[in-house]
């Protein structure tokens, strides 16, 4: 079937080329990248990591002023016991705060996101009236989760300079927010929700005299009502004058203070008691929950979310669009000095910034792959236009995977498209052995047409690609199954693999062929066309050296050989190994531009010659093992028993290696900024928390690395963010290590004598003290200036650093987060830290306690930071409790509605309608004065109004006490729930951690230092929940990867000595990769500098533990690392039977000549893939962190998988030659 496939592709080779072109364009156009081409082309979905949050939806439900306890009992319990019971949820967890209820319904992965909104509308549309308390519904969150909060900003005014600029009030700032940016950006298409946070809410208070309501004999009630009855339009009719039709309409509606003031309340002896006749109309801030500040300062900003189903990429583009629209009318107005202050809208957060960055690092790493498999290709195939041809397979199979990605709606993000990164090296192999067997045949037989060649070589390695393509790509499948987190993470991935690699044996059999054909052609005859094709290669380069492209040069000088050699000038031979050079060259320079692997610090001439040392490093030895092989093998021939021994301890010493290690959920991958979130004491106001978060972030906004910090106390109004106000989120951004230029290239600036750096303004700075790059002297020839200090070596220091400086008194320490993972841990299991306790329980004061023992436990545990440790505090808010005496009530006959009133309008004041201004609505509220709502509340002040006109003091039905309770009070399929969060040192795996923290609790338990109180329980959550699954799903996924390989090596081979024989490359891979693995675990692995280079930091040499990721590499070596095992074993087997040996020394003849012609493309492939594999290595860019483990294993693996191209061909022999020999002895049995 494959022959006539091959056939006719062949015989339409044109056609060929053309249909995969225009598939590889379409493919081009439809990728993440920046085409820079306006075309209507749909582009894949792009973010910077897999949204790895449940199935949740939210639902919210406000009471403004009640406590959580109220919340808990009258909303949140009854609501969540309906909810329970709906088809295809998981787990339902609670929150009742001040104010409002969340309710986090989970469902299961298979229930579609809108699905699962419409099962809880038709739940909440089926519960009865009365359900809820009087004018209390509750509403579905927006269609996002919290990781769609792509986009935070702050309002601030800026002068004509750009610098901030004062002059606005948070009150200007908030409105303008409320009724104008946010109703812009709303429109942005993709947007759920745009939340408001920070700043003051105007309000238009209405404070009223007691004294006076006393007098006039007036109720709080009577007051609310005449303002509601005085605050409406009307809308009566229409009439119908001169055969003109009128709209009539009453106006009511309140437009200014006076407005207000002249609402009557009631008559007194037939004068009208008016609103200004008992107190007085001022404009004041509403009561807040949020606070948000920058550098020490208070600011308004907002955080724009982007529904589930939308590409987050194209919502930023969108907004940044609405923005500049926007930007020209914005306020600005005259400060008292003269200058101009203008509202600008400044990014704080722009989760774009991250998806380029991440998309960079993936680009880079699939460019300088490329480039590398370029280099190995032509350095072993020795034909350039055919190294051409094979590495074309790359870009062309990239382009297709992102076609298919495009139909299949899979998002491109950092693990999608490293499923391509580590497939860069596989791509080529198969291309390799294809294209190396046409021109081995071609020599062989000079007389077969390029017609039958291509065929008979495409035949001859067709059965070898296909087992060794279905390995490595049924290898993966069994990633398919993975669910959960880890599902979400490394499907994408997996499809993103297995369809590059579909798309590299299709290509390799169906590409190739014809292509070679043609090349084969244009060699055989077409002089004209060749001596044509040299002056279009020197015309081309001709423009683009014009146009500052550097292909130009390349093709100048290729053009320029092809003409001279035409001319006589230049043998042909020369000019082929004169051309593979200035290939070469040029490669190698690229590799240098775009990789620069020791840093800027380093000149360009140290990075090539450092980068011609890791080929050389890869490449002599490849070649020294390639013109050695058969030495080596004869000797592998005669000393059997020793070189299996060695290849069983090699695997021996690999599970041991394995055992060593240490065990985590994921890696980390790098955000570029950090998430800082302490808890304050719950006792303290909203006024000691803003002191507080001043001066936390002016603390790190002392750290010259810190570019700027925004923190946060409480919420933004969304129902996304329940945050209390004791919760700080500091969002803290650091500085790039080197200034960068507008395209992320460090900057040089210009330097003295001693290396200090010179300023527009004269004077000298040394490197980090905190100056901007506008303030610096640009200069080619200066020298890098570092924003880091010189102890400053990576971002765990800058976080060290962070920590150090915000340890504040009554401020707890908080776990190193950055604001993706954190938004996900929090989505996954409700914790604000990786690692953390849910202790559940009958009641509050229950669990609170068996929570503090825990933390003082965990505290005392080796590997934890204890800074860190907390116990969330379930029974220390302070609560003023005002109990209405119902006996001297009715004596003085007061309804307690009266009383209850009077409170609210005594304590938070009670809110009676609004104003309309043009497109801003202001709440009017009802109060006290101050004088009479400061602590101690003077009840005796304040009256209420009784039966007969008589009026009450408030103490005289009212007894005020002071009790401690919750702040908030959390849930989880209907048990209460409080957490204990924790985070460990750098260096330790997850796993051992919490294995020490159960050890050191069930000891403490044990020996009675603990005490559980009954109905009390607590499990681990976090990282470690996540792991135990994604670990139990392992053990069953990787066997069964294994084992489908074995079964097509079988049907491959129809032997299971043989099977066996090709599958010990995987345990010798196996082993390979676990012993890298523990290398970078080792202190002294690679300590050594090379100049002022080291080789740890180069390299990113640090301790690796086994998670998914790293399981996911070991999936992915398995497949690749037979495949050189089946291109050996194919070519054993059918010489074999070819040559039929009757002897061993025939026999051994036949192995060692099976070897030798296939040892190069074995080796091609190997060496491709482990250098392709170094840039991914030395990468450090954001998303470099979860590339690296998943490299590591592959990289090992294949370096020590160079012992089977060894074992095998020796078993192959061992087991011939046992059969052999009984043949022979059952063939003189008979004789005799």
């Amino acid at each position: 079937m494959i022959d006539s496939i091959v056939r006719f592709f062949a015989k339409n080779a044109w056609l060929t080329f053309l249909g995969l072109l225009g598939l590889a364009i379409y493919g081009f156009l439809a990728s993440p990248f920046n085409t820079a081409l306006d075309v209507p082309v749909t582009k894949v979905k792009i973010d910077a990591i897999p949204n790895l949050g449940d199935n949740q939806q939210v639902v919210y439900t406000e009471w403004k002023g009640r406590s959580p306890k109220d919340i808990e009992d009258q909303i949140t319990y009854p609501l969540s016991s309906a909810l329970l019971g709906m088809a295809g949820v998981k787990t339902i967890r609670t929150s009742s705060m001040y104010g409002f209820s969340n309710i986090y319904v989970i469902f299961e992965d298979n229930v579609g996101f809108y699905d699962s909104r419409e099962r809880i509308l038709e739940k909440l549309s089926t519960l009865p009236n009365g359900y809820f308390p009087e004018k209390v519904t509750p509403i579905l969150g927006p269609d996002a989760t919290a990781l769609g909060q792509i986009f935070w900003y702050t309002l601030e005014g800026q002068g004509e300079n750009g610098k901030p600029s004062p002059g606005w009030s948070l009150s200007e700032l908030r409105s303008l927010q409320d009724f104008y940016v946010r109703n812009a950006l709303q429109s942005v298409p993709g947007v759920s929700e745009v939340a408001s946070v920070g700043g003051h809410v105007k309000e238009y208070l209405i404070e009223i005299d007691p004294q006076k309501i006393k007098r006039y004999n007036i109720g709080v009630d009577m007051i609310a009502n005449s303002l509601r009855s005085g605050n409406q339009d009307i809308g009566s009719s229409v009439l119908e004058v001169n055969a003109m039709e009128y709209f009539v309409r009453g106006l009511g509606t309140v437009q200014h203070v006076q407005d207000i003031n002249d609402i009557v309340v009631t008559l007194k002896n037939g004068v009208p008691i008016l609103i200004k006749d008992i107190g007085q109309v001022v404009s004041a801030p509403a009561e807040r929950r949020g606070i948000l500040d920058k550098n020490g300062v208070e600011v308004v900003g907002g955080v724009v979310t982007c529904r589930v189903d939308a590409n987050p990429k194209d919502v930023i583009d969108g907004l940044k669009k609405k923005l500049s629209e926007i930007s020209l009318g914005l306020p600005q107005k005259t400060l008292a000095d003269g200058s101009i202050s203008k509202i600008e809208i400044v990014p704080f957060y722009d989760r774009s910034l991250l998806i380029n960055d991440t998309i960079k690092t993936l680009n880079k790493a699939l460019l300088l792959e490329t480039l590398i498999a370029v280099l190995i290709i032509i350095v072993l195939l020795r034909d350039f236009k055919s190294s051409l041809m094979v590495s074309s397979m790359i870009p062309v199979s990239v382009f297709l995977v992102f076609l298919v990605m495009k139909f299949a709606k899979i998002e491109a993000n950092i693990v999608a498209l490293a499923g391509i990164a580590i497939a860069i090296g596989t791509i080529v192999d198969m291309g390799i052995i294809v294209s190396e067997n046409i021109f081995r045949l071609g020599k062989l037989h000079p007389n077969l047409s390029p017609f039958q060649l291509v065929l008979k070589a495409t035949n001859e390695v067709s059965g070898a690609v296909v087992t060794a393509g279905l390995t490595t790509t049924v290898s993966f499948l069994p990633i398919f199954g993975l669910t959960g987190a880890e599902g979400k993470m490394f499907v994408p991935l997996a499809f993103t693999k297995t369809t590059i690699i579909i798309a590299s044996i299709v290509l390799s059999l169906f590409f190739i062929p014809p292509m070679t054909m043609l090349l084969l052609r244009l060699k055989g005859g077409l002089a004209q066309v060749k001596n044509v094709v040299d002056w279009i290669y020197l015309s081309i380069g001709i423009v683009a050296v014009l146009f500052s492209n550097s292909l130009g040069y390349l093709l100048v000088v290729i053009g320029l050989l092809g003409i001279l050699r035409k001319a006589g000038r230049l043998a042909a031979s020369r000019t082929k190994w004169i051309r593979r050079g200035v290939v070469l060259m040029y490669v190698v320079m690229l590799l240098t531009k775009y990789w620069n692997p020791l840093g800027v610090t380093y000149s360009f001439m140290g990075n090539l010659l450092f980068i011609v040392f890791l080929i050389f490093f890869v490449v002599f030895p490849i070649l020294l093992f390639l013109k050695s092989y058969k030495k080596i093998l004869e000797w592998v021939l005669d000393h059997r028993k020793t070189v299996v021994s060695v290849s069983v301890g090699l695997i021996s010493l690999g599970v041991l290696c394995m055992k060593t290690m240490g065990q985590e959920f994921l890696p980390k991958w790098n955000e570029g900024q950090f998430l800082l979130m302490p808890t304050s004491p719950v006792h303290i106001g909203i006024t000691e928390n803003i002191a507080t978060l001043k001066q936390m972030d002016m603390a790190v906004m002392s750290l010259p690395e810190i570019e700027y910090v925004v923190g946060k106390s409480g919420r933004a109004e969304s129902a996304l963010d329940p945050a209390p106000l004791s919760m700080y989120e500091n969002l803290i951004s650091y500085k790039p290590e080197y200034i960068l230029d507008s395209v992320g290239n460090p900057m040089k600036f210009k330097v003295d004598e001693q290396g200090n750096f010179e300023t527009i303004h004269g004077n000298m700075v040394m490197v980090a003290s905190g100056i901007a790059k506008a303030e610096l002297v640009p200069d080619p020839h200066g020298d890098y200036y570092r924003n880091w200090r010189k102890h400053i070596r990576n971002e765990q220091d800058i976080w060290d650093e962070i920590a150090r400086v915000t340890k504040i008194p009554g401020v707890t320490g908080a776990p190193k987060l950055q604001p993706i993972e954190t938004r996900l841990v929090m989505l996954q299991t409700g914790l604000r830290s990786n690692l953390g306790l849910k202790v559940k329980g009958p009641n509050l004061e229950t669990i609170e306690s068996f929570a503090r023992q825990l933390e003082r436990v965990i505290k005392q545990v080796k590997g934890v930071k204890s800074e860190t440790v907390f116990a969330e505090r379930t029974q220390a808010k302070p609560y003023l409790i005002f109990d209405i005496d119902r006996k001297m009530a009715a004596q003085f006959g007061v309804s307690v509605q009266e009383i209850q009133s009077t409170l609210t309008t005594l304590t938070g004041g009670k809110l009676v309608g609004e104003t309309i201004e043009g497109r801003e609505r202001y709440g009017i509220r009802i109060k006290f004065p101050r004088a009479y709502r400061d602590i101690p509340l003077d009840l005796t002040a304040v009256y209420v109004k009784g039966k007969n006109g008589v009026t009450v003091p408030l103490n005289h039905v009212v007894q005020m006490k002071v009790e401690k309770g919750p702040q908030s009070i959390k849930g989880e399929d209907g048990f209460l729930v409080t957490y204990v969060i924790f985070d460990k040192e750098p260096d330790l795996a997850e796993m051992e951690v919490v294995d020490r923290i159960s050890k050191k609790i069930d000891e403490e338990v044990e020996n009675g230092s603990i005490s559980v109180s009954q109905g009390v329980s607590y499990q681990f959550a976090g990282s470690f929940e996540q792991h135990l699954k994604a670990e139990k799903t392992l053990s069953f996924l990787i066997p069964l990867s294994l084992l489908t390989i074995f079964g097509i090596l079988f049907f491959r081979f129809r032997s299971i000595a043989i099977t066996l024989m090709v599958f010990s490359g995987t345990l010798v891979a196996f082993a390979g990769g676990f012993m890298l693995l523990w290398l970078y675990g080792q202190g002294w692995y690679m300590d050594f500098e090379v100049g002022s280079l080291h080789m740890r930091s180069l390299f990113n040499v640090d301790t690796v533990h086994l998670s998914v990721a790293v399981w996911v590499g070991f999936i992915a070596l398995f497949g690749i690392a037979t495949d050189d095992g089946v291109v050996m074993a194919t070519y054993l087997t059918d010489q074999y039977k070819i040559q039929k040996p009757k002897q061993v020394s025939e026999l051994r003849n036949a192995v060692i000549q099976a070897g030798l012609k296939r040892i190069r493309p074995c080796l091609m492939t190997t060496a491709t893939t482990l250098l392709a594999l170094l840039p991914i290595l030395t990468s450090t860019g954001k998303g470099s962190g979860i590339l690296i483990p998943m490299a590591l294993p592959a990289f090992g693996g294949m370096l020590l998988s160079l012992v089977s191209l060894f074992i095998l061909p020796l078993l192959f022999f061992w087991y011939k030659e046992i059969e052999l020999k009984k043949n022979q002895n059952h063939i003189s049995d008979v004789n005799a």
